[in-house]
């Protein structure tokens, strides 16, 4: 997986470069350590600027962290909007679909994913809002993927619903943690080890053994 390099170095380099350079290492720092253990000095550092450089450009550490967040929020949730329209006849069925858009989305970037699924996040402050409105946006998209799913299964409890989409979340950041320690696993083979291990678990549920 691609990471920005220590100390890159941005002499000379046009602003527009540079500030691209800044918010992908940014982005790095807020979704490996979050938002309370990162520092405007150390993404300064990681880049190979001075800190005042990057206040100048980017103000304070919440400025350069709402720089980060929404267009990771944005590309997230044009995935999953993207996985959720009417799919092509022999598709896979719509949660493989989702995984594989985020998985694709994410790719070369993939800690992005913690930027927006941040615990320590200042509650009240307008970074923790405009996560929270990412977030919310997302959830939506995900409550009439799942609504869709139990009606299929002879459901209509909207509490089911809710906590299928509350389930769907945790597992979604439950993958990414694992293939962020696994860089080699591209999009599809994460794809496919989720077709594998849901074929898996309707056995267990069903109570199949596998064993013959």
């Amino acid at each position: 997986m691609p990471t920005v390099p220590s100390r890159a170095g941005t002499k000379g380099m046009p602003r527009a470069a540079r500030e691209r350079q800044i918010l992908a290492a940014a982005t790095e720092e807020f979704g490996r350590r979050g938002y309370e253990a990162t520092t405007m000095a150390a993404v300064a550092e990681r880049v190979g600027v001075t800190k005042p450089l990057l206040h100048q450009y980017f103000g304070g550490k919440q400025d350069l962290y709402l720089a980060c967040l929404d267009p990771v929020g944005t590309r997230l949730l044009d995935a999953v909007r993207s996985a959720l329209a009417e799919p092509a006849p022999g598709a896979p069925p719509t949660p493989l679909r989702v995984l594989n858009a985020l998985f694709t989305a994410l790719d070369g970037q993939r800690e992005a994913w913690f930027v927006l699924y941040d615990a320590t996040l200042p509650p009240g402050t307008a970074a923790a809002r405009r996560a929270a409105h990412h977030r919310d946006a997302i959830d939506e998209l995900a409550a009439v993927g799942t609504a869709d799913l139990l009606r299929t299964a002879g459901s209509t409890d909207p509490l089911d619903a809710d906590a299928l989409t509350y389930a769907w979340r945790g597992l979604c950041t439950a993958l990414v943690r694992w293939w962020v320690t696994h860089p080699d696993q591209t999009p599809q083979a994460m794809t496919e080890r989720c077709a594998r291990l849901f074929t898996a678990g309707r056995g267990i549920l069903a109570g199949e053994s596998g064993t013959g």
